[in-house]
């Protein structure tokens, strides 16, 4: 049986070189402010006074999306009652927004799809990684903006070429999901949100500083409020593996906790708080005509009994490009079956959490790579998050490691049999003085690899209940 050094991680300038970046980093508002806000938050409007609602009535921005820009006839069919909703953070940089660095124009690096079901018993939120390579549509100049020819290119292009109505082609033309309305939302309005709510609370298993999300968190848990919170989603080279997948898993899990705050009583029970958070809200989106407030209100007092176990998040399944380094292509027929249920309001039923004792976002990860090969750390972590595990860092081995193994505690006993199951050729070792549930994750020269995921269940999601404290 192989050995895992358990010793204290070695210093910083022992660790590998990070692999070669093709950009600096952006903003993600990972913000699902219609959903967040207005299941189960916006039901509360209904108590306010006409002038309130009218308040809040003006503060939203519209912007006209016409049938003929979203391809008339060409778009994919409605085929179930559900609403979809096309969610953008957007990085536009004047004005306030102009400290986190200038560029002309504006730019999303998020795209989400919020999926709510007829009854509005469940929600589901598709995220689609920024670097994925995929075929784009043709799109029409519009205003200031060139338009866009049908090439392959980056996802998130469209916005940048034709705005959120090329946005809007491009992920139907992708998913062959008829989309309802679109919510875009910027900087200065997420640290709104944040800041009415009270702050959303979090959980660093270690400190963090990063300079260029101007960031610097104490370990262990705390309430993030505005400015802090917004570097918390924009940081990337400072968590886990450094990786964009590891970025969307955490900003996944602030808005599960920034969900469960908007929800609880402790903001519907107080109108004062209630209002503001609306305010905020309000004031931070742009949304196409028909996606009014009373729109919102009706939706919110219809899935009133909506609870955060049922509004799921599950990204786009994917893999690192062969031919396009540091880009990622999506997996087939994973991620076309992905789409096919949520087109035909099948996802509750059919997308699972898997293994339901210890979900794999409650499972932490220390991956030391001790194979020889430079960069495999960082590869295994990235591909290990996307099917939901939780990396706390990606270190290089004191020494080289001829067998892969998995290190564990009593207490973690139960999830590395978890994380056993899904590796070729790997054998788990138990450290009998150690008590943490942290897995150590020692990659040797054998590493072979994870077994290919069998259906959507590998690829796994997170339901709102998790949020970066329940996976501590």
């Amino acid at each position: 049986m192989g050995h895992v050094d358990v010793r204290p991680a070695p210093p910083a300038e022992d660790l590998p070189a990070p692999p070669p970046r093709t950009a600096p980093p952006k903003w993600r508002a990972w913000l699902w402010v219609t959903l967040s806000g207005a299941l189960g938050v916006l039901s509360g409007a209904a108590t306010f006074t006409v002038g309130g609602y009218v308040k809040l009535s003006n503060n939203v921005k519209h912007e006209t999306v016409t049938q003929k820009e979203l391809g008339g006839e060409a778009r994919p069919q409605k085929i179930s009652k559900a609403l979809n909703v096309l969610v953008v953070g957007s990085d536009q940089r004047n004005g306030a927004n102009a400290k986190y660095g200038r560029f002309p124009g504006e730019r999303t690096d998020t795209i989400i799809l919020a999926h709510i079901s007829p009854n509005r018993d469940g929600a589901v939120l598709i995220s689609f990684p920024r670097d994925s390579l995929v075929p784009l549509p043709a799109c029409p100049a519009k205003g200031n903006l060139p338009g866009q020819r049908a090439h392959i290119g980056m996802i998130n292009e469209s916005f940048n070429s034709g705005g959120i109505a090329c946005t809007w082609r491009t992920i139907e033309k992708l998913t062959n999901i008829h989309i309802d309305h679109f919510v875009k939302v910027d900087f200065t309005g997420f640290k709104a949100m944040v800041n009415a709510l009270g702050g959303v609370q979090v959980c660093l298993p270690q400190a963090v500083y990063d300079k260029k999300a101007m960031l610097k968190l104490p370990a262990g848990k705390q309430v993030l409020k505005g400015e802090q919170a917004l570097g918390y989603v924009r940081a990337r080279y400072s968590f886990g593996d450094g990786s964009d997948i590891g970025r969307i898993q955490r900003q996944q899990m602030f808005l599960a906790s920034m969900v469960k705050k908007a929800m609880s009583g402790e903001t519907l029970t107080n109108p004062a708080t209630l209002f503001g958070f609306l305010d905020a809200v309000t004031k931070s989106i742009t949304t196409d005509p028909g996606l009014t407030l009373g729109v919102m209100k009706d939706l919110a007092m219809s899935a009133q009994g909506l609870s955060a176990g049922q509004i799921r998040f599950v990204t786009t399944p994917w893999r690192y490009s062969v031919t396009n380094p540091g880009r990622v292509e999506w997996v087939q027929p994973q991620a076309n079956r992905l789409f096919r249920m949520v087109a035909a309001d099948r996802i509750a039923k059919n997308v699972k959490s898997g293994e339901q004792k210890i979900p794999k976002s409650q499972i932490q990860i220390v991956v030391r790579n001790g194979s020889g090969q430079q960069g495999l750390g960082t590869q295994v972590a990235a591909e290990l998050e996307q099917r939901g595990y939780h990396i706390v860092k990606v270190e290089q081995a004191p020494r080289p490691y001829a067998k892969t193994v998995i290190a564990y505690s009593a207490n973690g006993e139960s999830r590395a049999s978890r994380l056993l199951r899904e590796l070729k050729k790997t054998r788990s070792r138990l450290v009998r003085t150690a008590t943490t549930q942290t897995l150590v994750l020692g990659i040797g020269a054998d590493w072979k690899g994870l077994k290919p995921p069998r259906t959507l269940d590998d690829v796994e999601g997170f339901d709102a209940t998790q949020d970066s404290c329940t996976a501590s």
